[in-house]
């Protein structure tokens, strides 16, 4: 499937600047055919809108009142395991960088002013994105096979020296073989 054929891609904006939460949001949407933007100001408000509604990234402060990015990461982590984080940040550092690859935060991009950010940020997150859906892709493609596989009457592969590589449940049971 092609992005052209894929649903937009839904990204949440966390800021605790009210103007540059909405700016990024606008920029993102108006800007981009394949992505769709919204923008929030807080923590707190960020994972109501997670539980709310389906996004496929987050992209964050790091430098906010009450909850830092990475902590909001954690928290991101905890519902939605897989779900793209990318900390967009101002206050940027080595240390920050470091802390925030360690926590595993999808990418890290330090806000630079100018419009060459926000195409570098759509870039970023579609990438994280596709990543992320062709992973998803193929692990379905895998079950499918596997399920396939499973359901056949009788499923071997052989090796070179025609030696069981697979055999399905009913084939091994057949050969009173064990499965490992």
């Amino acid at each position: 499937m092609s992005m052209a054929d894929r649903p937009p891609i839904r990204v949440l904006c966390v800021d605790d600047e009210p103007g540059f939460a909405t700016l990024t949001a606008d920029v993102l949407d108006q800007q981009h055919d394949d992505i769709r933007a919204v923008g929030v100001t807080s923590a707190e408000a960020a994972l109501d809108r997670l539980d709310e509604s389906t996004f496929d990234c987050v992209v964050s402060d790091y430098d906010m009142p009450d909850v830092d990015g990475l902590e909001l990461l954690d928290a991101v982590r905890e519902r939605y395991p897989s779900k793209p984080f990318i900390l967009f940040t101002g206050r940027g550092s080595e240390a920050i960088a470091s802390e925030a690859i360690s926590s595993g935060v999808s990418d890290y991009l330090q806000k630079s002013g100018g419009q060459e950010q926000y195409e570098l940020l759509a870039n970023r997150i579609r990438t994280c994105v596709t990543r992320l859906r062709e992973r998803r892709d193929r692990e379905r493609v895998e079950d499918w096979y596997s399920q396939l596989f499973e359901q056949r009457l009788i499923g071997a592969g052989l090796s070179q020296d025609r030696s069981f590589e697979l055999a399905n449940r009913r084939l091994a049971e057949m050969l009173g073989m064990r499965r490992d």
